[in-house]
């Protein structure tokens, strides 16, 4: 970053008015140093201060937000280049590529089968972000069609793909409430895209044919003032793609190169003569350092394993991935249906719901915070004590839902009994299986 939390501290107002969030504005240009806080935060900072502290604490690969709604996306903005030295930040995105000239009906219909796909996995619900328009021939009226209507009538944020300015121009006109990207600056039509961008005050991407063109390019265009830039080496080889991917993130981090100091868009759909091939190169892609990647297609197949790679990556490896606290049904439980209780550790979550749906038998699953951790970690730590326990059963209203006054807690926590008892008088305590795969048994066995 190259200014201590102290440095940043004597540039700041300190008022310590709290409206940053943080207790003190030493506090504050601690986070701000530390990368978890954003300068943006404090309302009082000065602009001769702001000037040089936004130089200061930027991250090396610049973020650069893309779309509007609830499927904006900021891309960019990393730190690090292994995600055990901190964390990865912004999950890269995903678009599916639409011809410009594709006829309305069957785009409505390829928008409600992608509108679709949503998928909720540990409290979160993962969705692509993208449509890529590609303008086949040259027609500005079709293309601004097509943005149109991808615009207004679904969540996806845009991806416009023409080497035409007209086109382009009438693509921008079309959607421009969504904030599209704009695809590409080329050495033919950098200057022209430069000022467009600029203008309209839009994301650019930037393509060359090779990493040093890139370079060139970007940094023409920062300095005709075109900030928000997505680097795209033109690479369509796997193995090429992958050594620029890595040699641009190693230059940005390591030797603080600007010039490649950006997201980069990738295109799978360009590198591979099928779908499944698209979702392999997609892989590698967000593990090694894609932003944005384009695919020929949405399919369920495609975008599940996807998504669910693209979350365990940029998930924070410092915190558990947990789900929340509250009461789950797995099947249609009844009044007279059993209960089991557990931690909200993530994996033990899906573990032991998944072994319950596996026994038929309709089970209400209370999941008790015990700050992500395992159910014999979480006992040893003390987040998982008897009377905490027992409270949670008496506050999270499985006692509205039930006559059955029986609760089965797992093996591991067996020495929590009594104090659960103590808790909740009325209640049968039961000691279930040690291991989630007896409990299919266990459950039938009742």
């Amino acid at each position: 970053m190259g200014l201590t939390g102290i440095q940043i501290f004597k540039m700041l107002p300190q008022t310590n008015c709290k409206e940053c969030g943080a207790a003190t504005c030493l506090a504050f240009a601690m986070n701000l140093a530390a990368g978890k806080a954003e300068l943006d935060s404090c309302p009082y900072v000065s602009d001769e201060a702001r000037e040089k502290l936004s130089e200061a604490s930027a991250p090396p690969i610049r973020p650069v937000k893309i779309g509007k709604g609830v499927r904006e996306r900021t891309v960019g903005g990393e730190t690090v280049e292994y995600r055990h030295e901190k964390t990865f930040f912004n999950q890269p995105a995903f678009a599916a590529l639409v011809n410009a000239d594709i006829a309305e009906d069957e785009l409505k219909k390829k928008l409600a089968v992608f509108n679709a796909f949503q998928f909720d996995r540990v409290g979160f619900n993962l969705r692509p972000e993208f449509l890529a328009v590609k303008d086949v021939n040259q027609d500005a009226t079709a293309f601004a069609k097509t943005a149109k209507l991808i615009a207004e009538t679904s969540e996806f944020n845009l991806i416009l793909m023409s080497q035409d300015k007209a086109v382009m121009e009438a693509g921008i006109e079309a959607s421009k409430f969504k904030r599209p990207l704009i695809y590409a600056a080329t050495k033919d039509t950098v200057d022209d895209y430069g000022q467009l961008a600029k203008d309209k005050e839009l994301p650019l991407a930037v393509k060359g044919e090779s990493v040093d063109e890139v370079m060139e390019l970007s940094e023409k265009l920062t300095g005709m003032g075109a900030k928000d830039l997505i680097l795209d080496t033109g690479a369509r080889e796997i193995k090429q793609c992958f050594e620029d991917q890595v040699g641009m993130r190693r230059a940005a981090l390591r030797a603080k190169n600007k010039s490649v100091g950006f997201p980069t868009i990738a295109f799978p759909c360009e590198m591979a003569s099928n779908l499944d091939m698209e979702g392999l190169i997609g892989g590698m892609l967000v593990a090694k350092y894609g932003s944005i990647l384009v695919f020929s297609d949405f399919t369920s197949e495609l975008l599940f394993p996807l998504l669910l790679e693209r979350l365990n990556i940029y998930t924070d490896p410092q915190r558990p991935m947990t789900v929340t606290e509250g009461i789950y049904e797995i099947g249609k439980p009844d009044e007279n249906s059993p209960i089991m209780v557990t931690t909200n550790f993530a994996l033990t979550y899906f573990i032991v719901a998944g072994e319950i749906e596996a026994s038929k038998v309709p089970t209400w699953l209370l999941i008790k915070d015990a700050e992500g951790l395992s159910v014999l970690t979480a006992w040893a730590a003390g987040k998982f004590a008897g009377d905490d326990v027992g409270m949670f059963i008496k506050k999270c209203g499985i006692t509205d839902k039930v006559k059955n006054q029986e609760v089965i807690i797992p093996g591991y926590a067996a020495a929590i009994v009594g104090e659960i008892e103590e808790e909740l008088p009325d209640w049968k305590v039961t000691v279930g299986p040690r291991e989630a795969a007896h409990i299919p048994a266990f459950l039938k066995a009742r």
